[in-house]
């Protein structure tokens, strides 16, 4: 089933239905980085099968969709993963080095001091002299455990 496209793919489906158990754990054995745990049903294993096919046909999850589904495998919710986005017009304030610096959040990205910064992570360089994560900096992004 390797190798095949796109256009292939509605007949690649309908031959995962009709697979047994051995012929599934096989194709699946196969795909690089998938260990499978024993004992999964057959209907299971289409599954996973159908997905993997479909990841490769079409493409697979973005990082940001890996990282919510991870979490929610963790037992947290989807929105405890990644950075808070501020809606325009927030204005994000941080003590520095005794300074206290105001950012605000437009239309075009992030504004310190009558210059404009296309991302956070800019404006904490700015700030520190140090590339810094922008998000954590300003403590939008939650600490990630493993």
């Amino acid at each position: 089933m390797s190798g095949q496209g796109a256009g292939d793919l509605p007949e690649q489906l309908r031959e995962i239905s009709h697979m047994d158990h051995a012929a599934c754990t096989e194709a699946l054995a196969a795909v690089p980085g998938i260990t499978l745990p024993s004992r999964l049903r057959v209907q299971t294993l289409r599954r996973l099968l159908a997905y993997e096919i479909q990841a490769r046909a079409l493409g697979g999850l973005s990082p940001k969709e890996q990282r919510a589904l991870k979490a929610i495998a963790g037992g947290k919710s989807a929105g405890d993963v990644g950075a808070a986005t501020p809606s325009t017009g927030t204005h994000l304030v941080r003590e520095w080095n005794g300074r206290t610096y105001r950012v605000e959040v437009t239309d075009e990205g992030y504004a310190l001091d009558g210059t404009t910064y296309r991302s956070l992570s800019a404006v904490a360089k700015r700030i520190t002299g140090t590339a810094w994560s922008g998000p954590r900096f300003f403590g939008l992004a939650k600490k990630r455990s493993a």
